[in-house]
């Protein structure tokens, strides 16, 4: 936004602080005017034929502004990926651990990327993992849902979940 003398239109039509419209007056005029009140000439609308200007406290505006993104950043919910990795051969006991850890991200409300590491032979044995990660799935119906499916990429095979929106 241009304000005060930043604004080079010849012409602009002009709006008062209090919203009412003062009509079409030189730039000059304007800035006059806006000076006589101790406010600011700022152009809301510079495409327009002539560019719309308001007289208005800038710096006020500005700081008002800035409150409103600060509001609104503070509702917005950010989700984080949390990661577990697994591979093929693992035991039960160590499965339930990497379960346990996945359920505390998602009570935290964050996502969990659940890796398949595949390292030589295990290569040729993809369902392996998918059957691993399909288990997951399962025990994490209650709170999750699967985000992206099971994939093999590379040496790895991932799969995605979020928990469920609360209600």
């Amino acid at each position: 936004m241009r304000i005060n003398e930043e604004i080079r239109a010849r012409e602009v039509r002009v709006i008062g602080s209090d919203g009412e419209q003062l009509g079409i007056m030189s730039g000059r005029e304007a800035q006059q005017l806006a000076y006589e009140k101790h406010l600011d000439l700022v152009e809301i609308a510079p495409t327009a034929k002539p560019p719309v200007c308001r007289i208005m406290d800038y710096g006020k505006y500005r700081y008002e502004q800035q409150k409103r993104e600060k509001e609104s950043r503070k509702k917005q919910k950010t989700f984080d990926i949390k990661e577990v990795k697994l591979r093929p051969g693992i035991e039960e006991h160590d499965f339930n651990v990497k379960f346990k850890n996945a359920v505390r991200f998602l009570e935290d409300g964050d996502k969990v990327k659940v890796t398949i590491m595949f390292r030589g032979r295990e290569l040729s044995h993809p369902e392996l993992g998918e059957v691993l990660l399909n288990k997951m799935a399962a025990q994490l119906k209650e709170m999750a849902v699967v985000e992206r499916q099971p994939k093999l990429e590379g040496k790895n095979m991932i799969m995605i979940v979020a928990p469920k929106p609360s209600k």
